[in-house]
């Protein structure tokens, strides 16, 4: 059973996926660049709708749902990682992009936009045990990704066309500042370490620090990057690796003393960054189907993997707690599909997964 909007109904088509036994030489001959490791897909989801297009996803640890954009059929999706099966599609979510849960609160934040470049945005929040909204609250022109301030109770949303970031009270569910940043804007995270807001600006190719109490910009970092667009934050090491996506490189900035390691290739037009805690290990999913991996060691990246995974395999979530990664794509053999992969470097690659290519009948 899922939900679509809050009435429950019966969804045909989605079933409970288990391992199936295939032998499948994509996955099963491990890394196509340098055979250290590889991938292994444990299961495709197929998921409703005609080929859509999708964005981020963020996961609620504590129940164990996936929250995933569904930007081109104007849904949030809500797959349940611990059955495999889909828990909810909501509609009413028009060109949906970032998407953050936070489950202490029981809401789910979700950046909505109408098409063009001159009509503002709006950031839905949505009732993680109802599924329902429960507010629409103004944003800038485009709003992107987004991250949560605990300190202060504020929300920070990237308004990609709008060249700012709205500032969001979240126990009043209001807008109550602008910050302007000189440019578009792409990815926005929470600095742990200095308690910071992180922000990318791309057509200026900077990375600005706002402080979230004053909402004024204390510090801005140039980078030797064209459209700077996909950001991740470590603690220790105080690194931001940064993604440049019209020029495929990734970079690490210590963000102690500006300095930035020499750049490393990436799949053409790099997006959404997730990461191993445990093993440090950084993957970067690209439009272009490629998705990166790299070791991290003392604040510096290698890459020790690169391979096509799908069309448009553009956003990945890694999941800590059952280390899997899930895969969102928008086209895989005329259906959209979710594929959960898990990833290994050392020791031969499994020889049995599912066809990527292929979903269960329904």
């Amino acid at each position: 059973m899922i939900r679509s909007g809050p009435l429950p109904i019966a969804l045909a088509g989605i079933v409970l996926l288990g391992i199936i036994l295939f032998k499948d030489p994509f996955f099963a001959v491990g890394d196509a660049q340098n055979n250290a490791g590889g991938w292994t897909l444990f299961a495709t989801v197929p998921l409703p709708g005609p080929p859509g297009r999708f964005d981020y996803q963020s996961l609620d640890s504590r129940t164990g749902l996936l929250y995933i954009a569904g930007l081109g059929r104007n849904s949030l999706l809500v797959l349940n990682t611990r059955t495999k099966q889909l828990a909810a599609d909501l509609p009413g979510f028009p060109h949906a992009h970032g998407v953050l849960v936070v489950p202490s609160l029981h809401r789910v934040y979700v950046t909505v936009s109408p098409k063009g470049r001159s009509r503002t945005g709006h950031l839905a929040v949505v009732d993680t045990d109802s599924f329902r909204t429960i507010a629409m609250i103004p944003t800038g022109i485009h709003p992107d990704g987004l991250d949560r301030d605990p300190a202060t109770g504020r929300l920070f949303v990237s308004n990609e066309w709008g060249n700012s970031l709205t500032v969001i009270d979240i126990r009043s569910n209001r807008p109550i500042g602008t910050v302007p940043l000189g440019g578009e804007v792409g990815n926005t995270r929470l600095d742990a370490a200095t308690g910071q807001i992180v922000s990318l600006v791309q057509s200026t190719g900077d990375l600005v620090n706002v402080n979230p109490s004053t909402l004024k910009i204390v510090q801005r970092i140039p980078l030797p990057c064209h459209w700077p667009h996909s950001l991740f934050l470590l603690v220790h090491p105080h690194r931001a690796f940064v993604t440049c996506e019209k020029d495929d490189r990734l970079l690490s900035v210590n963000l102690d003393n500006e300095k930035i390691s020499p750049p490393l290739s990436t799949g053409e037009k790099p997006d959404v960054l997730a990461w191993d805690p445990e093993d440090r290990r950084l993957f970067v999913a690209s439009e272009s189907g490629i998705v990166s991996v790299y070791q991290e060691q003392a604040g510096r990246l290698s890459e020790i993997s690169s391979q096509f995974l799908g069309t448009a395999a553009h956003t990945i979530l890694f999941d800590p707690e059952n280390r899997q990664l899930y895969l969102p794509l928008e086209n895989a053999g005329g259906r959209p599909v979710l594929r959960i992969l898990g990833w290994r470097k050392e020791g031969p690659a499994p020889t049995t997964s599912i066809d990527p290519e292929q979903s269960p009948s329904p």
